[in-house]
């Protein structure tokens, strides 16, 4: 429709009075922002800063009529209260603001991510070291004992925080929070992979010990090279006649595009009331404030301005970016915290014809001093529903916390607190440290020799060195050796629970949920309570162990297939 033209009184006229009712409106929202300020103070002295109860609501950022709907871009809220800021884009934060948006849909959540767009340091598909962690494959997880028994203990407890992970993306189809989990979620075999007779019978005992448990029901053990030709085809051609050799298989395993479900999940969350994303946005401070709460200072690196937030509960969820973070909220839990970065490198495959060929992940040993998430593995990957095949990780080693950080990460990471604890690792750390010098000084040529253990027949000019992501390995003190080198994840939160931070790596992503729920436990002890009803429709088995309950267990894992629309791979 073509607007009427005015005559020019008749114009000046209407612009005097949008000017007045403009200036009006503006009054009276100055006048309401005075009042709800003293509101706030007046409630805030009442409730006191317990982050799990929010003293009163400060931002209502992301009404239905402003609602971010796009993952790159920056939202326009000027209020500098929330209850709740997510630091980093990654799968950990957007886990954690989904947890919290069903469990407390009232309180306000600002995410801050400092790049253009979220998933793109380790939750990204071509940054993880492995995805579908579950312990069907992963050797690292079965060690073998003195005696030649193998302890499962570890296994278990990887895969059934997996089963978390599975009960909380069905909660999320159900109430089509997602749509679909086929997004995000394929069905691929899991494979264990060894040759010669001492690894042999270490994968007969392994394979003895896990498939007798119900979280490993259904597990296949095969020496018969003509049967694993059959299982996986690439392993199997052109390999010398004689090897002793056996692989496990797992038809329960999975391929998880972290990066797919992450942007889900935070699509999902900038559509709701009080959720506002801002990306391109540095948070480079976080101290207390006088008043209890946590004050963060951020950078739009987009307009190159700069801002203070406060929020009565703090998560620092930038995967290798936590540490530098953590450190600054001056916490006690955080002195003598240090981290070792080791970044990671795959071959990945251009030839579509040897991709095609390919559906598993076969994981190997590791070498002797090589960190876990360095387990060779040859790993089909479903990446925007596109198969891919890598290889890898072969190690390497940055300063850098992120893969997009600083080379001065590492050596700002260094306090008076940590130095002793770090040179105590490196003291003690030898193999690993040789493990890394040998790894950086590979050629090409090196890289496919590793890779034909596992492909005979595989030729250099098809494969391609890409890097994937930093891991940051947690150093902390130890009592006896002065410093410990760990791996894993850890939570570490302030006394009060009001800010935590995630470090460490594997298994990572795979286990985001019951990881966030151990934030939700350190973190609103005061809330659980009130939560439990709806925790338990989100994880049906809150407080149970599966390895405890067959029946549960098996009644579980039938719901989840059906409703992840997954079958036996």
């Amino acid at each position: 429709m073509v607007q009427e033209k005015l005559p020019c009184s008749r114009r000046d006229e209407q612009a005097r009075a949008e000017r007045c009712a403009y200036n009006a409106f503006q009054l009276k929202a100055c006048r309401a922002r005075i009042l709800l300020s003293c509101m706030q103070k007046k409630l805030g002295a009442c409730a006191g800063m317990d982050p799990a109860l929010p003293a009163c609501k400060v931002q209502k950022a992301n009404t239905a009529d402003n609602a971010e709907t796009t993952m790159s871009s920056t939202t326009t809220d000027t209020a500098s209260s929330v209850d709740v800021v997510l630091i980093g884009g990654g799968v950990m934060s957007a886990t954690l603001g989904t947890l919290l948006r069903q469990l407390q849909p009232d309180w306000s959540i600002s995410i801050f991510e400092r790049l253009d767009s979220v998933a793109e340091e380790s939750s990204n598909a071509w940054n993880n070291a492995g995805t579908g962690h579950s312990a069907l494959c992963e050797l690292n997880y079965t060690p073998q004992q003195a005696d030649g028994s193998v302890d499962i203990s570890k296994a278990i407890n990887v895969n059934e925080q997996f089963q978390v992970s599975r009960q909380f993306w069905t909660y999320l189809v159900e109430q089509n929070i997602l749509a679909s989990a086929r997004d995000f979620l394929t069905p691929v075999p899991h494979m264990s992979f060894v040759w010669g007779d001492k690894n042999v019978s270490f994968l007969q005992a392994r394979y003895k010990a896990l498939s007798a448990h119900p979280l490993f029901s259904g597990m296949e053990f095969a020496q018969d090279q003509a049967q694993i030709a059959q299982w996986a085809p690439l392993i199997m051609r052109n390999r010398p006649a004689g090897q002793n050799l056996a692989v496990t298989r797992s038809l329960r395993g999975t391929d998880v595009n972290f990066g797919a479900l992450t942007r889900l999940l935070f699509t999902y969350l900038v559509s709701t009331p009080a959720c506002t994303l801002h990306t391109k946005h540095d948070v480079h401070d976080i101290r207390r404030g006088s008043d209890g709460r946590w004050v963060i200072k951020v950078q739009d690196t987009r307009l190159n301005t700069e801002r203070e937030v406060k929020a009565r509960f703090v998560f620092i969820g930038g995967g290798g970016g936590a540490l530098p973070l953590l450190q600054k909220t001056g916490i006690p839990e955080s002195r003598g915290v240090g981290g070792f970065p080791v970044s990671g490198q795959f071959l990945r495959c251009t030839n579509p014809d040897i991709i095609a060929q390919h559906h598993a992940k076969i994981y190997g040993k590791a070498s002797v001093g090589a960190p876990p998430m360095s387990v060779p593995h040859l790993d089909t990957r479903m990446i925007d529903g596109t198969p891919a095949l890598l290889f890898g990780p072969y190690a390497g080693f940055s300063t850098r916390f992120l893969k997009n950080g600083s080379l001065m990460d590492l050596p700002r990471s260094i306090r008076a607190g940590n130095i002793s604890a770090m040179l105590a690792v490196a003291r003690d750390n030898w193999p690993l440290t040789k493990y890394l010098i040998e790894q950086v000084m590979q050629s090409h040529n090196d890289r496919i020799k590793a890779l034909r253990d596992f492909i005979p027949d595989a030729q250099a000019k098809d494969w391609e060195l890409v890097v994937a992501g930093q891991r940051v390995q947690i150093i902390k003190k130890d009592a006896k050796k002065g410093g410990v080198l760990q791996f894993g994840t850890e939570v570490i939160s302030s006394a009060d629970g009001s800010v935590a931070a995630l470090l460490g790596a594997s298994p990572g992503a795979s286990t985001a949920a019951p990881i966030m729920l151990t934030v939700l436990k350190k973190c609103f002890a005061s809330k659980l309570p009130e939560w439990e009803d709806k925790l338990k429709q989100i994880i049906p088995s809150y407080g149970q162990k599966l390895a405890d309950n067959t029946a549960l267990c098996a009644q579980l894992f039938d719901k989840t297939t059906s409703v992840l629309g997954l079958k036996e791979a």
